[in-house]
């Protein structure tokens, strides 16, 4: 598939589209990471009649790394635009880590664009402040492409794709760009108080899948149900032995969960 580009005020965003029938299912990914973290997941949601598009967030990927606000009202306007310019609406959302937030606002904010959202090891509500020896850490991974891929690759916990290798060198690739580190540290800085704020005026239906051994959260399963009773009546489904990003490490197992959801939202709708 060929790279589109959207353009929007500051830049412009990288995305890639099926343009096969059926409902559209637009996939965003977390901070640090591409569109390409749907690449085994993709393939699934073609196969069972949805048109796919993958996009990468300001200052990710393909997209430009030249914007003055990386915040998830910010990426939100995006996830907005892309879907009002993809005129395929209203759209199955599904995201990932850091577009937890932005999804959850976008949602609240257009509900007339969205029919469903999927929240894959989402953060989506403020954390607890970290500590010493964690701000550390969180300084080296910000700054330096390389401890952030070191990162990035320890949070695989139930084994990685065939193509992992390749996917990390061209990931570190983009890193390496100008601008992109600076968009990650500006991503860490957001608490997501924006993005929980606007989950209880959610009102299409919601499914969080959470990884069993996501080292991103103390707690993977609480953390879960925490973020579904802020949206109110969301699903929760928990993937047993994955990490943080369980579409890449069993796409098969997060499919089985979201085909069935995503069946039963277009369904409602009706």
């Amino acid at each position: 598939m060929q790279t589109q580009f959207l353009s929007r005020p500051g830049g412009r965003i990288a995305y890639d589209d099926t343009q096969t029938t059926g409902p559209l299912a637009v996939c965003v990914p977390g901070m640090g990471d591409t569109r390409a973290t749907y690449r085994q997941l993709r393939p699934l949601l073609v196969s069972a009649g949805y048109r796919v598009v993958t996009a990468d967030l300001r200052g990710e990927g393909e997209s430009d790394a030249r914007w003055d606000d990386y915040s998830t009202v910010a990426i939100a306007s995006d996830i907005v635009a892309l879907v009002r310019h993809l005129d395929g609406g209203p759209a199955l959302l599904i995201s990932n880590s850091y577009t937890g937030g932005p999804s959850l606002q976008a949602a609240a904010g257009e509900p007339g664009l969205f029919a469903a959202l999927v929240l894959i090891d989402a953060f989506a509500r403020p954390q607890p402040a970290p500590g010493l020896t964690t701000r550390a850490a969180m300084w080296l991974v910000g700054h330096v492409p390389a401890f952030w891929l070191l990162y990035w690759s320890s949070l695989f916990k139930a084994g990685k794709p065939a193509d992992f290798a390749e996917g990390r060198r061209a990931l570190a690739a983009t890193m390496r760009e100008p601008g992109r580190m600076a968009a990650l540290r500006a991503m860490f800085t957001d608490t997501q108080e924006a993005g929980a704020g606007a989950a209880p005026a959610v009102r299409c239906p919601v499914l969080v899948i959470m990884g069993t051994r996501d080292p991103d959260f103390k707690d993977p399963a609480g953390e879960a149900a925490a973020l579904a009773a802020m949206v109110g009546d969301a699903q929760v489904q928990m993937i047993e032995g994955a990490g943080h990003y369980p579409q890449l490490e069993v796409p098969r197992d997060v499919a089985d969960v979201v085909l069935p959801f995503l069946r039963q939202a277009l369904a409602a709708r009706a």
